[in-house]
This record gives C-alpha cells, structure tokens and sequence, in this order.
C-alpha cells in the first residue's frame, strides 16, 4: 500500500525565508527550527513531496536540492540526512495531496473567508 502524500510548500515553512525572493535559484536563509526533525518522523508514513513556486524550473529545483543537501548533513546523522534525501521528492506539477503544509493559506473550515479577512492575512512569520 502506498503512503498518502504529504505536500510541503518550501519558503517559509522549511526554509526560513527571512531574506524574501532572491531568485530561483537563490536560497540563503536557515531552515524553520524543527523542520528536519518533523520531516525524519513525516517520511515515516508519508510521501513527503516539496512543492514551491520554484518547481516548475529545473534551476529551481536543483537549488532547493543542494540547499537540503547542505543543511540535511548540519541538521541531520549522516544515515538520516541519506535517508531524507533518498525520500523526498520534489514534484513539478502539484500533486493530489493528501494533506497539504503552507504558510499561505487559509483551512477551508465550511464557510468562506470575508474579503477583508484575506487581504489582511499574514503568514505565521509576519504576525
């Protein structure tokens, strides 16, 4: 039986993303506290896929790939950080997920968000 994907928006949930867009290919901040950790338990029972605005260009991607590669080895044993890195995936097209981890959206609870709502939200890192 295949495991449900998990699909994980890149800037601002793993990476720190505290120095804004610098490119596609340009990622210089820290990993969010934590974010190896949960990742080492979430490949457990999910099909991890990192999914960003940067997917969709293969500079992008390779980018997003060197930088885990960097911070897997810091955060990370060196059997982990193999491990990780041997299961995540970094799809080009955003999959069907089966849950879906983004520091820009809303949860669709039933009832629909006021406009007003929307135009003032903030991502957890703004507030």
């Amino acid at each position: 039986m295949s495991k449900p994907i998990l699909l994980i928006d890149f800037d601002g949930v793993i990476h720190s993303y505290e120095s804004g867009w610098k490119g596609v290919d340009q990622i210089v901040d820290i990993p969010v506290p934590g974010a190896f950790q949960f990742l080492m338990k979430a490949i457990e029972k999910f099909d991890v896929q990192i999914y960003s605005s940067r997917s969709k260009d293969p500079e992008g991607v390779r980018a997003m790939d060197v930088w885990f590669w960097h911070w897997a080895k810091m955060e990370l044993s060196t059997d982990e950080a193999n491990k990780l890195m041997h299961s995540i995936r970094y799809p080009t097209e955003k999959p069907a997920a089966f849950l879906t981890i983004d520091d820009r959206a809303i949860c669709f609870q039933g009832s629909w968000p006021t406009i007003e709502s929307m135009l003032a939200f903030k991502p957890w890192n703004k507030r």
